[in-house]
Parts: structure tokens; sequence; C-alpha cells
């Protein structure tokens, strides 16, 4: 797949998307709202939709502070999602926390809420992406985790591929104890099931993938979305794109990506990330273990005043 202008987006024009999908271009971005977008989408003609939305806290590209607006938006943004995914396939959907000075509202509940009564929709995981780094709490405990809520649309034979996301095991060694199989390793060769508890880096200031969006998320969380939930050659749509990380891991993967982005000074980042990964430039973290700092390293050693 060569990298060229042509990939960059049309504003709100169907016949565009036709082509895109019929012609297998890598990939499409599109300007504007994402409601008003998502209506020149075609009917079941998405692999995958993974995002994060805007939780509405006060970053310059939230349109309200309310937890009322991310009810409302999301209610009339996912029949739209439901209706342009394929039949078996599946929706990924990031969140945190809305954080105020009273409370501090679990998103995923909400979203879980809204989507609970549309038929043909389950969930399928709800996935704890847990990282490192962050803010520091001092009236409450820091917060070092977010959600993904995997739903499938429809109930049988939706996309689920194991064995491109399997981590290395924790005990390779391990041998069955009794039965026909006694004193064979009893370990998948191919690695282990990553479960629903996911330890990767968050985007922070030093991050190899960092540009100037405040809430990127890693693209080895999304790779792993990728390469489970969809088929190579497959559609993946990010309708609050962001700077493009679902992108870089849709093009990573060898799938098309659609992606949908209000801020043009967010997309022209995307863009230039997508055009990187055709060009084999791509910047990004792999998915690996988290690094470990050797004990005898400076950061790793405990000043005299520490009490922990």
């Amino acid at each position: 797949m060569r990298g060229t202008a042509q990939h960059f987006v049309r504003f709100q024009l169907i016949d565009d998307m036709n082509n895109f999908l019929e012609k297998n271009k890598p990939y499409i971005l599109l300007l504007g709202d994402s409601l008003k977008l998502l209506r020149e989408i075609p009917d079941n003609s998405v692999d995958l939709v993974v995002t994060s939305p805007p939780y509405c806290m006060g970053k310059e590209y939230d349109k309200s502070n309310e937890i009322e607006y991310f009810i409302d938006i999301h209610k009339k943004i996912f029949p739209e999602i439901i209706r342009v995914v394929k039949d078996g396939g599946n929706i990924c959907w990031q969140v945190g926390y809305h954080v105020n000075t009273r409370n501090v509202i679990p998103l995923d509940f909400l979203i879980f809420d809204i989507l609970k009564g549309y038929k043909d929709i389950y969930l399928k995981n709800r996935i704890i992406w847990q990282y490192g780094h962050g803010l520091h709490s001092a009236k409450r405990f820091s917060g070092r985790h977010e959600v993904i809520l995997w739903f499938t649309k429809g109930k049988d034979n939706n996309i689920f591929h194991l064995d491109p996301v399997r981590v290395p095991q924790k005990y390779p060694g391990k041998k069955y104890y009794k039965g026909l199989n006694k004193g064979e390793f009893s370990g998948n060769p191919l690695g282990k099931n990553p479960s629903d508890v996911w330890e990767i880096p968050n985007v922070k200031a030093n991050h190899i993938e960092k540009t100037s969006h405040p809430c990127q998320f890693p693209v080895a969380l999304v790779q792993r979305l990728v390469l489970a939930l969809s088929d190579e050659g497959g559609a993946v749509l990010d309708p609050f794109m962001g700077s493009g990380s679902t992108g870089v891991a849709a093009l990573l993967g060898k799938r098309r990506f659609i992606g949908i982005e209000i801020s043009k000074k967010y997309l022209l980042i995307a863009k230039e990330r997508c055009e990187e990964v055709l060009l084999g430039k791509a910047k990004y973290r792999t998915d690996k273990p988290i690094y470990i700092p050797s004990p005898n390293m400076s950061v790793s050693k405990k000043p005299e005043s520490f009490k922990f």
C-alpha cells in the first residue's frame, strides 16, 4: 500500500466512502461531526469499531462538561454505530471516569446501560486497561485503569482470533502432573490468553508515540483489539479518531481504516501517522511486557528520607 494525498478526505461525500469501500484503499479520514458523518457510511460495511469518546471533562474538544451531554450524544450515536457494523462484527468502547468535585462516575456503566436494550448487541468482555503512571490524587486513590467494553453484533460467529494476541507464558516450564499428558509441558507454545486485564503503558510525555493530543491512547492497546476482533483486509472505524492511534494499529495489521475527527489539527496529525505506517516509518511501542528497572539503577534506589 502506497501513501498518497488521495487518502485524505473529502468532506461528507457518500461517493467517496463507497469508492473507498469498493477499491480497498488503505484509509479515509473524515473531518467533521461524528454523528453527521456516520450517516454517510453504508449499512453493514464495518468489521470493527474502536474508539475512546470525549469524557466531557473540559478538554478543548469537549462540547460540554455535563454528564447528561455524554449520555445524550451516545444515545444518538449508537444506532448509527450498530447500523454500520456487520453481523458478526465487534464494537470496542474505551472509557474511563467522569470526575467532578463530589463524584467519580464510571462511564462504562452508562455505556452498558444504553446498549443493553439493543437487540443482537451483547457484551463479550469488560477489559481493564491498567497503566502505571498518571496524575497523583491527594483526596482519593490515584486512578490507574480504564475500561474497554467489547460488544458483539449477533449471537453467533463473531470475529475472534486469539493466537495473534497471545502473551508470553508466566510459567513456560510448567508440566502436567497427572493424566495422559503427565510430564509434558502444559502451556500453549504460542503463548497464553492475555486475560481481561491488560497492563500497557499509557502515552505520557516521553512516550515514543506522543503527539500534541492530550488524551492519546497507545497503539499497542488498539493492536490487540484490531488483531483479535477483525480480519485482515477488513474495515476498522474510529468515530472519535483524535491523533489516529486506531488508524496506525489498523494499517499495521493490514486492515483498512475509516477515521472521523472534528478537529482539523488532530486530523492532520492522524494523517501524518497513517502515512508513516504506509511508508514503513511508523513510531510506536510494540506490545511487549512492562519494563522493570534494575534495582541498581539510580531511579530504583530509595532515598534515606523515604519511609516506604
